[in-house]
């Protein structure tokens, strides 16, 4: 049994290296190449959304060296903006952020595990193909304005999905220092294998410079739509860099630990996807890029003179495992600071008393994954709350003007560098993101390329924990 640890510095880079690059880094830049169109404009979002991302971090870096307790985002809400705007990020990033975030990970993880592992499939009359897919018709879930669940689809990817879920939630239940040995070794490992990909794409010699920026493939509204959903790709393919302040009351001597993990952890990924994008743009042009189902798969085809799916696939898999560990790891901390504070159940504020960790809070957070990795509606919801977060950090940014005003004599380990600037600029681009992607939303819900206006449906979403706040407090 492993005793209970603080987290160190190597250790809260290693988290935040791990809970951001997942399947993204090897999925993603096939998605955004279809729409953007351009290699210059495909780098360049990478880059911008690395950029907002690492001064989003400089701002938490902040917040989180004042504030180094468990709970991040919900903990300086609470003493930016009261209780009740704290709880409601709190219950969106329970409900869905972070839980669906996870679940979409998770099923990512086991559907590439099935190239090593044979998964049960249900087969039978039953079975019929629906847009191409294998579902069963008569386990239809409709949900009105949402969409249709099919919970018997994937049954076996979805069921060692869950497995994997419940095994790390565990391994952390156990002990702190089991799941942070976890991530070190994880991290260590994905950045390993990432390198070899780039390098051994760029040393193969079977690419074009011309590739990087070759005329772009016109598309109709590429300049609107395409950005936006390219833009919100890349900031989710970016998220997860908030998990360590959410650990800070575990972390040791967190005001000096916090900003030097954001700082160095997000650097690091931007570099990583960046390098990762342009190897995969040396060696296909971004046309054929848009047309490829994974694209890690067919540029080290390309590099190697040879079909390497299982190869990619093992890859995904070691970074999906590092991902689902830092994320579960980090989330549960949320809830648990709300059950503390009795504005969630007060059970699950409470530590294991053999151990000394948030399992109920763990526990609790695994169950939810759970059953979103059964519907299948992960992908759907965690896109919809990319909107909701994009809220919560440009509220978080706002607040670093009210505390210096409010407390300008408070004790600050750490001062965003750049500051006002680099912080009024992250704010202008957050609230501009917010308005074009809700312009973009609901212009898409008009012309029936949406069956929902999914940033509109992630507030309703949010604000149906109101009654649960005034029920929890009442107790």
């Amino acid at each position: 049994m492993f005793p209970t640890n603080k987290i160190n510095q190597r250790s809260a880079i290693a988290l935040v290296i791990g809970s951001v690059i997942g399947s993204g880094v090897f999925m993603k830049p096939a998605t955004m190449a279809a729409q953007l169109g351009s290699p210059i404009l495909l780098t360049a979002v990478w880059i911008i959304a690395g950029l907002f991302s690492l001064f989003g971090a400089l701002v938490y870096a902040e917040l989180g060296a004042m504030m180094p307790e468990n709970g991040g985002i919900y903990v300086y809400f609470r003493r930016l903006f009261g209780p009740f705007p704290a709880f409601l990020y709190g219950w969106s990033a329970f409900s869905v952020i972070n839980t669906a975030a996870i679940a979409a990970i998770a099923f990512v993880c086991a559907k590439y595990a099935g190239y090593f592992i044979s998964l049960p499939v249900l087969e039978g009359e039953q079975l019929r193909l629906v847009d191409g897919v294998k579902v069963f018709p008569e386990t239809r879930c409709h949900i009105p304005f949402v969409g249709d669940l099919y919970p018997l689809q994937d049954l076996g990817v979805k069921l060692l999905a869950i497995v994997l879920v419940l095994i790390l939630t565990f391994l952390n239940v156990r002990s702190l220092k089991a799941g942070n040995y976890f991530q070190n070794v994880s991290t260590l490992l994905k950045i390993v294998v990432i390198g070899a990909l780039v390098f051994g794409i760029f040393l193969s010699g079977k690419g074009e410079l011309a590739h990087f920026i070759s005329t772009p493939v016109e598309g109709e509204g590429r300049w609107l739509s395409g950005l936006v959903a390219a833009m919100t790709g890349a900031f989710f393919a970016y998220d997860g860099w908030i998990n360590v302040s959410s650990m800070a009351g575990e972390i040791r001597d967190p005001q000096r630990t916090i900003p030097r993990s954001l700082w160095v952890g997000v650097m690091a990924c931007v570099l990583i996807y960046v390098a990762v994008n342009q190897a995969y743009l040396y060696v296909m042009p971004v046309d054929q890029m848009a047309k490829s189902t994974l694209v890690a798969s067919d540029a080290i085809g390309v590099a190697l003179g040879q079909t390497s799916e299982a190869l990619v696939a093992a890859m995904i898999v070691l970074c999906t495992l590092g991902a689902i560990n830092g994320n579960v790891m980090a989330t549960s901390r949320i809830t648990y600071a709300m059950g503390r504070d009795r504005v969630f159940a007060s059970s699950i504020g409470l530590d294991h008393p053999k151990y000394g960790t948030q399992a109920n809070a763990l526990w609790l957070h695994g169950v939810w994954t759970c059953l979103f990795i059964l519907t299948g509606s992960f992908d759907m919801l965690a896109d919809m709350f990319v909107f909701i977060t994009w809220i919560a950090y440009g509220l978080g940014a706002l607040g670093i003007f009210m505390l210096r005003k409010k407390e300008p004599d408070a004790a600050r380990p750490y001062r965003i560098w750049g500051h006002p600037f680099v912080t009024l600029a992250f704010i202008l681009f957050a609230f501009t993101y917010l308005i074009i992607t809700l312009y973009s939303d609901v212009t898409n819900y008009l012309d029936d390329k949406q069956p929902v206006i999914n940033s509109l449906l992630g507030l309703l979403i949010t604000f149906l924990g109101v009654p649960f706040y005034f029920i929890w407090r009442r107790r």
